[in-house]
């Protein structure tokens, strides 16, 4: 699956000051993607705060997103939890005309067994009418997919296509990497780790930060692909600092704050999370200068 090489983004669900959607900024940040590199966005993942926003909100992102893309990006759409009828429901129940692949987490809270988790991703692989992406972030879930879990998944379900790893686990990365089907994407869920894993073959990124640095995240991106460590490097370095920042609190407050630096879209987030503090927004501000985009 070739569309889904390279970086797509975890888009933000841009919210007005009353905290209802700000569909006005989200067709700036969505042509502001297509128009500077990224090669496709995801709906509704955890930076788009998916647990607060409703089942009718979640239809209208779809609907919107869709209409402003025109068709220009693939479109991966988020559809997972812990209820696996839940999940099956409302993947056959969610209009999926425009969506090019799910991507669907691991089961959070209840804490699966791996086999569990095999069982869970069966019953969706077997009524999806789309590919999908698994994720495993065990930072959330507080269950890890190891990989043989994921190799096992990924042979025994041809629409079973990339995982979206996202462990801060080097080891784990490397492992998937050597032992996956050939034609099985190995995306990087961790900006921060994101070029190390392309350079040793994975197929690229799910970002956060990269919504807000396109142009320079996904030719980052490109590079380590092509296996140009010296070029991409430069550009990682050049990141870092920002990378670090956006999560130092929590996410999505962090990148909400450099998209309204940017003039984008405002930083408010709904409770339980709250906005970035005012020294983080400095800081922010100050390291956007220092990428020369202030």
């Amino acid at each position: 699956m070739t569309k889904f090489i390279g970086t797509g983004v975890a888009l933000i669900t841009p919210f007005k000051k009353d905290l209802s959607i700000d569909f006005e900024a989200l067709k700036r940040l969505v042509e502001y993607n297509i128009d500077n590199g990224t090669e496709y966005l995801v709906i509704s993942g955890t930076t788009g705060e998916s647990v607060t926003v409703t089942a009718d909100e979640k239809k209208e992102l779809i609907k919107f997103i869709s209409q402003v893309n025109k068709g220009r990006l693939p479109l991966v759409l988020g559809i997972g939890g812990n209820n696996t009828m839940s999940v099956i429901n409302e993947i056959k129940t969610t209009d999926l005309s425009e969506i090019d692949a799910l991507l669907s987490v691991s089961p959070y809270y209840s804490k699966p067994t791996q086999e569990g988790i095999y069982q869970h991703f069966k019953a969706i692989a077997q009524i999806s009418p789309k590919p999908i992406i698994l994720y495993n972030v065990p930072g959330r879930t507080s269950s890890n997919m190891l990989p043989e879990t994921t190799i096992r998944l990924a042979k025994d379900f041809e629409n079973i296509i990339a995982v979206k790893e996202a462990g801060n686990n080097v080891h784990q990365y490397l492992e998937l990497l050597r032992t996956k089907p050939d034609d099985f994407l190995v995306i990087s869920g961790d900006d921060d780790l994101a070029l190390g894993i392309a350079l040793a073959g994975g197929s690229g990124v799910i970002s956060v930060i990269g919504q807000a640095l396109p142009k320079e995240f996904s030719e980052m991106i490109r590079l380590g692909i092509a296996g140009k460590a010296k070029e991409a490097y430069e550009i990682h370095f050049d990141l870092m600092p920002m990378t670090r920042l956006i999560f130092s609190e929590n996410n999505p407050a962090g990148i909400k704050a450099v998209l309204e630096a940017l003039k984008i879209s405002e930083s408010c987030v709904r409770l339980p999370l709250v906005e970035a503090t005012d020294k983080l927004k400095i800081e922010i501000k100050k390291a956007l200068k220092d990428l020369g985009k202030s």
